[in-house]
Formats: C-alpha cells, sequence, structure tokens
C-alpha cells in the first residue's frame, strides 16, 4: 500500500509525468534496488522538506525500495561529530560551498563520481543555485529600499533586522553594505567585514539558522527587514504576507549533496545523490523551491513562467553576486570559528 501511495504522488507531479520526460528527451535514471532498506538525509525542513519529499524522496523510494527518514536542519557540526563517533544520525546532507571545501578537506565526505558533465565539486553533486537577498515589510518601507546600504542604514529606515548565522553569506552582503563594488568583492576583506557587521549587529535580533524560521518571522512582522534565500522570501509573498524584495547584489550561492564518510548506508546514499541530480526529480524540486538547477539537462523540463523567480535566470545577471568559494580570502575553518566568537562577543 505504501508503494501504491507513493506511485499515486509521483505520477501527479508534472516533471514526472511520463508526457513531461517524454517532451524533454530524458528519462528516470536506472536505479538497483539495494538490500539497505533506508537511508536518513538531513533536511532544513519545512518547505523546502515538503519539496523534497514529493519530488525526491517518495519517488526515490518508489524506484528502489529504499526508504528515506529525515532529520532537521541541517547542520555541519553534527556531520563532523558523527564521522568522528561512528554513530551516524544521517547519511546525506546538502552543504553550500563554504561547507563543502571545510568537510572535503576535514575528512567528513565519502567519495563520489560525477553523475553529470561539471556536476562534481570536492565530493559533492551539484544539486541548485539560490540566492541571499534583501528583503522588506512593505507596510513598513513600500519599496524604497534598494540595497545592503539601505539594510544597514538604520536611521533612514529604522527597524529589527535579521540575518543569517552563516558567515560565507554573511560576509559579502556586509562589505556590498560598506561599499565595495561586486567586482572587486573576492578575495573578501574579512577585516573590513567584521567592522561593517559591527554596524548593524546590535539591530539584528535574530540569527536564524533554519530556512522556515526565516520565512514565519518575515511573515509574522518579527523583523522588519530581513537577508533570505529567494525560495523563503516567495513563500512569504505566497502567504500574503506585506513584503518586498529587490534581486540587487542578491549573493549567488550553491547547495551540493554529500555523503558522510563511512557511513553503513552509503551505497544507497550514492544511489540517492545521483537520483536526486538527475534531470527529471531535479526539475520538480527546484521548480517547488523557484531555486534554479545545476544539472544542464533539468532546465529542458523548466516552464519559463517559473524561471522568474530562479536567482540564474539571465535577466539577473548584472544584479546577482556569485559566491567565489575558491577565492574566498579565508580558510572556512577558520572563518566560521571567527564569526562565532564575533557572534557570542
Amino acid at each position: 500500500m505504501l508503494e501504491q501511495s507513493l506511485k499515486h504522488k509521483t505520477d501527479r507531479r508534472h516533471f514526472l509525468i511520463g508526457s513531461a520526460m517524454l517532451a524533454g528527451g530524458l528519462a528516470m535514471p536506472a536505479m538497483v534496488r539495494a538490500e539497505t532498506r533506508s537511508i536518513s538525509v538531513n533536511s532544513w525542513g519545512g518547505s523546502w522538506l515538503d519539496a523534497a519529499r514529493a519530488n525526491l524522496f517518495d519517488p526515490f523510494t518508489v524506484e528502489t525500495g529504499i526508504g528515506i527518514e529525515t532529520v532537521s536542519p541541517v547542520s555541519f557540526a553534527k556531520l563532523a561529530a558523527q564521522v568522528k563517533t561512528g554513530v551516524y544520525e544521517f547519511d546525506v546532507t546538502t552543504l553550500g560551498a563554504a561547507e563543502l571545501l571545510r568537510a572535503n578537506q576535514s575528512g567528513l565526505l565519502e567519495d563520489l563520481e560525477e553523475p553529470y558533465p561539471g556536476g562534481l565539486l570536492q565530493n559533492g553533486v551539484g544539486s541548485h543555485a539560490f540566492g541571499t537577498l534583501m528583503a522588506w515589510r512593505s507596510d513598513k518601507y513600500g519599496n524604497e529600499p534598494k540595497s545592503w546600504a539601505d539594510f544597514w542604514d538604520v536611521e533612514r529606515f529604522p527597524g529589527s533586522r535579521s540575518l543569517q548565522r552563516y558567515p560565507a553569506r554573511v560576509l559579502p552582503i556586509a562589505l556590498l553594505a560598506d561599499g565595495v563594488d561586486k567586482k572587486d568583492l573576492y578575495p573578501l576583506d574579512v577585516d573590513r567585514a567584521f567592522a561593517s557587521l559591527d554596524r548593524i549587529k546590535k539591530h539584528v535580533v535574530v540569527w536564524w539558522t533554519a530556512g522556515e524560521q526565516s520565512a514565519q518571522i518575515l511573515r509574522d512582522g518579527e523583523v522588519d527587514m530581513i537577508g533570505i534565500w529567494n525560495s523563503r522570501y516567495f513563500a512569504a509573498q505566497d502567504a500574503g504576507s506585506p513584503v518586498a524584495m529587490t534581486w540587487n547584489e542578491c549573493i549567488l550561492d550553491k547547495a551540493y549533496w554529500v555523503v558522510a564518510r563511512n557511513t553503513p548506508n552509503g551505497d544507497a546514499a550514492r544511489q540517492f545523490v545521483k537520483f536526486a541530480t538527475s534531470a527529471g526529480p531535479l526539475a520538480g524540486f527546484v521548480t517547488a523551491q523557484q531555486d534554479g538547477p545545476l544539472n544542464p539537462a533539468a532546465l529542458k523540463l523548466i516552464e519559463p513562467a517559473q524561471a522568474k523567480r530562479m536567482p540564474t535566470n539571465t535577466r539577473y545577471a548584472d544584479l546577482v553576486v556569485s559566491q567565489d568559494i575558491e577565492n574566498f580570502g579565508i580558510e572556512p575553518a577558520e572563518l566560521a570559528e571567527r564569526f562565532e566568537e564575533w557572534i557570542l562577543s
């Protein structure tokens, strides 16, 4: 009965029905049914989990017979701890580029193969690109804010702020707010970035750690301005909240699927990563999330009307800033340690 129920859900999804696959000339990846009956995936929860369950998790179970359990939120610390102790809470997770490099350098990841051309970076398989953009309550500021400099301008735009507790995305924002040109952003001037953060720190009432949390505090009016992922912004907008945003100076980041080193479910976990980054499932997932797919084949399955909410849309190319993690200016682990010390100071 479970398989029939999951199959029913799968058949209803636009990008995985037979007609869509035939139109795109693409087929579902051939999967081998494994002995392992379940894996655990580290999840961001909320709408991210809903999109992943409908487009990735449930279809994978139907295709392979491998069940998927989830644990939230995504945690680098848990990834490191379980590899060290051998006690695994999850097998698979997504990481941003900064944490991907940090995890690979620390020996926390299984070796993976490239499932599509250009899809592998340091044992992470590219899933999607997402943006951290500036959003605000339009019932307070109208359409006035235009840049991160306005976010920092608490005299002209008084009110509470929120940013993600994630330094690889926050430091570039702090430098843009301080007047650094987009083309000169990398390598990061770390000292200048922290000096800029010092000026806004007391106005940041929430350092959010989960995507759904960021959308909720914007919807509820708990904060007036926020650095938020594009997908979570549109979730707040679609819920009817009086909100506005700008693509200007949106920080474009990439998410990668990784497998925890030495997990006992490694083979099944690799199967899932291959499935989750294949064209059909990925197209459905990014459309639900309003992110941009990194597998070029998935682009053929994206409806043009959906692309306007994706930060990889070419119309935003001159506005967004792509994170340059390989020319970052500081080791990710060093930055993470310094940032946490700064937060707690």
